[in-house]
């Protein structure tokens, strides 16, 4: 039986970041842990800047990076609390002007952290779109342009959290169980190789 689905949380903007930040490159189970561990000692910026990097990243390992992602959280947390008060950004610009922020990390804090309409593109997001055949693209950022085009703008913030929810637990990145898939016969099925019907 599949574990359940892990929500990114949602109208906290500091926990958001943490958890978006953190979520690069790293498994969900271990990036839920991981957010955990930080927010029990640092539920916001100013906490985490009594911390120094050794102490961050040891409450972080093991997610991927660990060292980079603790240099970032405490650089990001120092220029939310002496430029903006304490207070997350909640504008698209300011967001990726943080060390650590790319795109995807951006539109999550944006859609989950502030409730704007913005597409995270992450790994799931990606493939299954491709799969899907509503784009065709090599790269996330491609996907989110391509996205904004088709995707009425009431859906944006919807899109991450329903695809990430299928990435996880259907389709997945190798041998997709399409049999169980909700949306198999809309699927162009783009790039799949192996697929099983279901369970197993």
């Amino acid at each position: 039986m599949e574990a359940p689905v892990k929500k990114m949380p949602s109208g906290q903007p500091w926990t958001v970041l943490v958890a978006a930040l953190l979520s690069t490159r790293t498994k969900d189970e271990v990036t839920t842990k991981a957010v955990k561990r930080v927010l029990a000692q640092a539920p916001d910026p100013e906490h985490l800047l009594k911390m120094n990097e050794r102490e961050v990243a040891e409450l972080i390992y093991p997610v991927g990076f660990y060292r980079t992602k603790a240099r970032f959280l405490i650089r990001l947390a120092r220029i939310i609390v002496e430029k903006g008060q304490g207070q997350v950004p909640q504008n698209r610009a300011a967001l990726l002007s943080l060390p650590g922020v790319g795109a995807k990390v951006a539109n999550v804090v944006m859609a989950e952290g502030f409730g704007v309409p913005a597409i995270a593109v992450d790994t799931h997001v990606h493939r299954i779109t491709n799969r899907l055949g509503l784009v065709s693209t090599k790269i996330p950022e491609q996907t989110e342009i391509s996205l904004k085009k088709i995707l009425p703008r009431r859906y944006w913030r919807d899109w991450n959290r329903l695809l990430v929810a299928l990435g996880q637990t259907i389709c997945l990145p190798r041998s997709p169980r399409c049999g169980l898939c909700p949306v198999e016969r809309l699927c162009s099925k783009r790039g799949i190789r192996i697929a099983r019907g279901g369970i197993g």
